[in-house]
């Protein structure tokens, strides 16, 4: 039964240009969307190729939109822990620019979408390239080969549990040594990268440290901490205390929204417009610039491995709650001259 967290009424501004729906309002439509959204997961699976994964009830769904200005709203299962998998990408990144800079992070891995499935191993294969992004297996890795030198992971679960506001995550030992022991995919790219010299450090320590990030437990709530942080140019709106500079956070949220869904990131742009980063443990980081940021659980995924309800749900809610990248509510309106001019261009034989 979907839960709405009911704080104090009236509109969630988030300034004078960005305003999401009032609250009343806001409630209803997640209320419907969530309807919508669970209609879907008969349609995906969870991630048996980890077996501790394929324990999740793939039922379980939930949200929460945690706005700059303004209480979060939270519905479903937005308290539940899951293990971050790919989303932690994210954290990797924000890391790595932070401490090596641009031009170490980019000489190992790319900015491009990759067009291949999350674990693929082609792009590496049948070229001389190194990983097209960071936020894909190969990318991750590539990360970690340059984060291992710097820092532990105690490091990095430390910096994990202050930008998402969460001092209860930890590492899931059940899920990290089910992925350790199915990790033969991981380890082949590991290998390619080291034979490439894109990683310099030691192979398995790499992919341990690589595994026990994407082992980090997390919530929907700890997720919309992270994007709220992300949306307001790096900077925590409770504190005021900067974790990154304005660049990377842009950068961050640019790849989020170019290669942040794997294979499926062009389709998403298109239909939702809220750069959003996926993980196989059912999480979607999401990031609506200026408004909101936005944690999704929902552990049942599509053929992609991204989470077939939750990227209904922020379908559904991206443009009704103003989250949309490119939401202008004038450019929402129809006009008569508008479609004046579709019926001029047709009677044309244009189109």
């Amino acid at each position: 039964m979907t839960e709405i967290n009911k704080m104090n009424p009236g509109e969630m501004v988030i300034d004078k240009q960005y305003k999401l729906q009032e609250r009343s309002k806001a409630e209803e439509i997640i209320r419907k969307a969530m309807d919508l959204a669970r209609e879907q997961i008969p349609n995906g699976k969870v991630a048996t190729y980890i077996p501790e994964l394929g324990k999740m009830d793939p039922h379980q769904l939930g949200i929460v939109i945690n706005p700059l200005k303004g209480d979060k709203l939270c519905a479903g299962d937005y308290d539940v822990r899951f293990t971050m998998q790919s989303v932690c990408k994210v954290i990797m990144l924000i890391v790595a620019l932070e401490i090596c800079g641009r031009r170490k992070v980019f000489a190992k891995v790319g900015m491009e979408p990759s067009g291949e499935a999350f674990d693929s191993l082609v792009e590496l294969d049948v070229s001389d390239s190194k990983p097209y992004n960071p936020l894909i297996n190969s990318g991750g890795l590539a990360l970690c080969g340059l984060l291992l030198p710097e820092l532990s992971f105690q490091d990095i679960l430390r910096f994990t549990r202050n930008i998402c506001s969460d001092p209860d995550a930890e590492m899931n030992e059940a899920a990290y040594d089910s992925e350790m022991k199915n990790c033969s995919r991981n380890r082949s790219i590991a290998y390619l990268l080291e034979s490439k010299g894109i990683i310099t450090t030691d192979v398995e320590d790499t992919l341990r440290f690589y595994t026990k990030m994407c082992s980090m437990s997390t919530t929907a709530e700890s997720l919309s901490n992270l994007g709220a942080i992300l949306a307001n140019d790096g900077v925590c709106g409770d504190t005021g205390k900067r974790f990154m500079s304005s660049r990377t956070a842009r950068i961050a949220k640019t790849l989020m929204l170019t290669c942040g869904m794997y294979d499926g990131s062009g389709s998403f742009a298109i239909k939702v417009g809220i750069p959003t980063k996926s993980g196989v443990g059912g999480g979607l980081l999401s990031v609506s610039d200026k408004r909101a940021g936005i944690g999704v659980f929902g552990p049942a995924l599509d053929t992609q491995g991204n989470s077939i309800a939750g990227c209904k749900l922020l379908r559904e809610i991206s443009n009704d709650l103003r989250l949309n990248l490119f939401y202008d509510p004038e450019w929402n309106k129809e006009t008569e001259e508008e479609n004046e001019l579709i019926r001029s261009i047709r009677e044309s034989h244009v189109i």
